[in-house]
Parts: structure tokens; C-alpha cells; sequence
């Protein structure tokens, strides 16, 4: 629910709009006025993705359940769970993005669906075979969390290779909506799954949506150009640039900023959100899943409303308007335990994730258009780095303070955390601009990236 880097979620000297020979080329590649209804790549990777992350519910909602109720886990352990589902990113993110750059993004999509879901797998077998730990669950938090740092830079970085820049927007916005469906039925189904069925073997379900979301993907018939082996720099040098690129750009250094600050502190509160709705709220895992659903509806709106949001008070007005409405709204954890529950978390929540998505289609669809081709792997792992670096760390403080002060008193510090990171978007230009630059060569000439 936190902001991508997306969430989400970037120098040869061509621009962005000069590097796209090949699609023009591509008979799979449909004419810009063309709508991306019609554009039969696009849609086989919306579904693949819609898929995937439907799969991806099952797994969120049952692996902390399955902590929980079947092998006790206390505040700590809960910290360190969700520390490893995140910690590939802060240490991995840099370079994987340079090896993206130099694979097929397809294949790496593929591939990492594929490998997720063996290593799910494990779950549903160590369950049948008695011998399921809090050990298993660490390895298999960590192992999906290292392909994830692969597939999440590609995924990213695949949709400007399909469609047109002026299209990326509206590519961005669907794919927002289908990810927010996904993710207001999942919760709800999965707990209907978890009753019926138990934790472990909805975790397996997984794995079969994985597994579809790889076949979709891998029926795309566009062929990607790669980059001439001549042109490239060492590896280190690589990885440089992309950093140079991000932390350069002045719109960006500060979207990466607040991006960062979200995702630390929202990534505390994932950690401890299962323990304290069953333990402090008293809800019980139906009504925990009615409440990320519902909460998720406002996804789902955020993405029908973004490019009106957009419209009306402007793109860069959106995105510093989205972060402080969402940073004031995270409030409502905390205060669901002096406040009623349900109806608190649901409308905190809900409007939460309405910001966020409108948030993350701006600034994400910002990144993707200005950013050349060749350097979209390195820009989009340097970005994750940056910005998903922080969520190991969150989740690792939110269980020893959890432990330590307390599971409420961690929630009110949590949540000042995420108020924080919307200010480096509302002392900068960003609150004024209604337009935001589409091409690298647009930027301020007193304001250049290095």
C-alpha cells in the first residue's frame, strides 16, 4: 500500500522517443492511435500481471497467518518474516538491474514466475510432512524476495518496450486497476480459503497462478532490440549510471525521497498488521480480510480517477497531493484501537490506497516516459533500491519496538514516519507543476541531472 517505487519504482544521448525504431518495425506493435484495448501484446501482459498478482494475495494474506496461528509467532519473529521478504531488495536491487539490462525482459518474467512457485511449493509439502517451521517460512521469504528484486525491475521496465511513450499513462492506469481488483478479491477469497482449506495449502494456490501468469506472458510476440554489447560500459560503470541518473534529476531526488520514507514506515506496519488486528483489535481473519479488500476498492478508484486527479490539479500537483493525504491517513492504524475498529481501518484504508495508487500512475508513468530505453533496468533497480532499501529495516524496527514498546505504541510511530516522507514533495516545485516534463531534454537548464 505504500507508494511504489510501486511500487515501483530508470546516458546514451538519444532520447526516449528516438530509441523506439524496432517497435515501429514490430508487426506485433500496434500504430500509436491505436487503443491498447486492441494491442494484443499489451493485453496478454495485463493478464499475465493481473494473474500474478491475484496469486500474490493468496500468498501475503496466508504466509503471516500461517506464523501466527500455527507456529505462535511473537512481534520479533513477525519483524524478521517480513524483514526477508524485503531485504533482496536493499542489497541485491543495483546490480540485478544492470544484469535486466542485459536479458531479455520477457525471459526474466518468466523465469521468475516460474521459480516463485516451485519455491511456494515447499509450504503446502513441508505442511503434509509435519515438518513446517518458522525456519522454512524465513527461507522461503527470503528466496522469493531475491526473484522477486528480478521480476519486479523487469516488469517495470517491459511496459515502455510494448507500447508507445504517449501510451505508457493509460498502460500504467490499467494495469493499476486490474493489480487493485486483484487485490480487493484476493484478501476476501483467501480467507475463504484459509477457512476452508487452511493457510498452507492456499499458499500452494499460488503457484498455480504464477504459473498461468508465465504462459500469458510468454505468448507475447514482440522481440526485444538488446543493447550492442559495444556500447556497454563495465559493470560498475553500469550500475553508476543509473544511480547518476536517478539522484541528478531534481524532480526525481525528491520523489524517491518521500518514496523511501513511506516505505519504511508502511512496511512496519505490514509487519506487525496481522499480530495486531487478531491480538490488540480483536478482529478476527474473515474481518481482516474484508478489511484489506475494501481497502483496496479505493485502488481500484484511485485508477479510474488518477488521470482525472491529474487533469484537474495537475501532474506534479497530484503527486505531492496523493503522499501527504495518504502519510495523514496511515493515522487510522493506530487509531483503531481507541476508535471502532472496523469502520476505522476500513475508511482510513480505503482512502490510503486510493492516494497511493494515484501516486504511483503519476510518478511511475513520469519515470518510464523520460527515461531512455537503454537505461530503464538500472533506472528502475536504482530506484527500488532506494526506495524498497528502507522496508527491510522498517519491518526489522517494527518488531523490536513491537516487542519492546509495544505493538500500538509502534503503530503511532509508524505512522508519524509516513507523514514525514510527503514533505520533501511539498516544499518542492512539484506542488506547483501541472505539467511535468516527457523527455530527459526538458528539464530546467539550471537544474540538470549529472
Amino acid at each position: 500500500m505504500a507508494p511504489a517505487d510501486s511500487p515501483p519504482p530508470r546516458e546514451p544521448e538519444t532520447s526516449a522517443r528516438e530509441a523506439q525504431p524496432s517497435q515501429q518495425a514490430d508487426p506485433a506493435q500496434q500504430p500509436k492511435s491505436t487503443s491498447l484495448w486492441r494491442h494484443l501484446d499489451f493485453m496478454k501482459l495485463w493478464a499475465g500481471d493481473t494473474v500474478s498478482v491475484f496469486g500474490s494475495q493468496l500468498m501475503l494474506f496466508a504466509l503471516p497467518l500461517i506464523a501466527v496461528q500455527l507456529l505462535d509467532a511473537d512481534a520479533f519473529e513477525m519483524g524478521v518474516l517480513a524483514t526477508l521478504e524485503s531485504a533482496a531488495f536493499l542489497f541485491i536491487s543495483l546490480p540485478a538491474g544492470a544484469w535486466v539490462d542485459r536479458l531479455p525482459k520477457k525471459l526474466v518474467i518468466v523465469s521468475g514466475d516460474i521459480i516463485r512457485a516451485a519455491i511456494l511449493l515447499t509450504i503446502p509439502l513441508a505442511w503434509a510432512f509435519d515438518t513446517l517451521s518458522m525456519t522454512q517460512l524465513y527461507l522461503v521469504a527470503a528466496g522469493v524476495g531475491i526473484v522477486t528484486v528480478f521480476f519486479d525491475i523487469a516488469n517495470q521496465s517491459y511496459l515502455p518496450e510494448l507500447v508507445d511513450g504517449d501510451a505508457i499513462s493509460d498502460g500504467n492506469g490499467k494495469l493499476q486497476a486490474s493489480q487493485q481488483t486483484a487485490r480487493v478479491a484476493g484478501p476476501t477469497f483467501a480467507s475463504g480459503l484459509v477457512t476452508a482449506i487452511g493457510a498452507p495449502l492456499t499458499v500452494g494456490l499460488t503457484s498455480i497462478c504464477m504459473g498461468l501468469s508465465s504462459l500469458f506472458v510468454g505468448l507475447i510476440r514482440h522481440r526485444e532490440t538488446p543493447q550492442p554489447t559495444d556500447t556497454r560500459a563495465g559493470f560498475v560503470s553500469e550500475i553508476r549510471e543509473g544511480l547518476s541518473f536517478v539522484l541528478g534529476h531534481p524532480l526525481l531526488r525528491r520523489i524517491t525521497a518521500c518514496t523511501g520514507l513511506t516505505n519504511f514506515a508502511s512496511s512496519g506496519v505490514f509487519a506487525l498488521l496481522v499480530l495486531y488486528a487478531l491480538t490488540t483489535l480483536g478482529l478476527n481473519q474473515v474481518e481482516l480480510g474484508i478489511v484489506m479488500s475494501v481497502a483496496s476498492a479505493g485502488g481500484i478508484f484511485g485508477a479510474l480517477s488518477a488521470a482525472w486527479v491529474q487533469k484537474f490539479i495537475g501532474e506534479g500537483t497530484s503527486i505531492a497531493v496523493s503522499a501527504a493525504i495518504a502519510g495523514t491517513c496511515f493515522f487510522g492504524v493506530p487509531l483503531a484501537s481507541v476508535l471502532p475498529a472496523l469502520p476505522t481501518l476500513l475508511i482510513s484504508w480505503f482512502i490510503v490506497t486510493w492516494a497511493v495508487v494515484v501516486y504511483n500512475i503519476a510518478q511511475v508513468s513520469f519515470r518510464q516516459r523520460m527515461c531512455p530505453k537503454p537505461l530503464l533496468g538500472r533506472m528502475n533497480a536504482s530506484i527500488r533500491f532506494l526506495v524498497w532499501g528502507p522496508m527491510p529495516l522498517g519491518a526489522f524496527l517494527a518488531g523490536v519496538f513491537g516487542d519492546r514498546l509495544g505493538v500500538t505504541s509502534t503503530m503511532w510511530i509508524l505512522a508519524a514516519c509516513s507523514l514525514l516522507g510527503a514533505l520533501p514533495l511539498l516544499v518542492s516545485p512539484l506542488l506547483r507543476m501541472r505539467e511535468l516534463p516527457r523527455e530527459l531534454d526538458l528539464l530546467s537548464a539550471n537544474d540538470p541531472p549529472d
